[in-house]
């Protein structure tokens, strides 16, 4: 049997705390889905499509080797069902993490007893990495290059040109 395990994020963009944790756990299960969450239903703004997300992962990876992405949209753990994972992985950066992923395991376990959560902590360079973090900074003409790979940080400088000055002016939430 294949021990295939999920890590979904939102990934707009995808930075190194992300691809940090993706890396580590290809290393632990014998495929991981990234799953990029479609935002079909928007509960956040996001400033890249779904697609574009997808991309920039795929880009961003070396040798992807057992790892595949995907867009999802929907419960997390229906996803999971479908593509046959029994693990979701999920990262810790800080303190304040930990309450927030805590709920979401236990409504999981709740919704779908038979999917175990596994929590990744960052390691110390990444913990204040975020990807609102990384969008405000590209937003305001920062230097994001230490946060996040060079073919992300072109897509985000482009996309705050085009904008025309436009800085970025969504929520920052608990997680991202």
């Amino acid at each position: 049997m294949v021990k295939r395990a999920v890590y979904p994020g939102t990934f707009d963009p995808v930075h190194y705390g992300h691809l940090d944790l993706i890396l580590r756990a290809a290393n632990l299960f014998d495929e991981l889905v990234v799953g990029v969450y479609d935002h079909s239903r928007p509960t956040k703004s996001v400033l890249f499509s779904v697609e574009e997300r997808v991309g920039m992962i795929l880009e961003s990876l070396p040798n992807p080797g057992n790892i595949v992405v995907m867009p999802f949209t929907g419960l997390l753990v229906d996803f999971a069902r479908r593509i046959e994972a029994r693990i979701i992985v999920r990262g810790l950066r800080v303190f304040s993490d930990f309450e927030f992923e805590f709920r979401s395991a236990l409504a999981n376990q709740r919704l779908a007893p038979e999917i175990e959560t596994v929590s990744l902590m960052t390691r110390e360079e990444n913990s204040f990495v975020s990807g609102s973090t990384v969008r405000e900074i590209a937003s305001l003409g920062g230097d994001i290059t230490s946060m996040v790979p060079p073919n992300v940080a072109a897509l985000l400088y482009a996309r705050f040109d085009d904008a025309e000055g436009m800085s970025f002016s969504g929520s920052l939430p608990l997680r991202d």
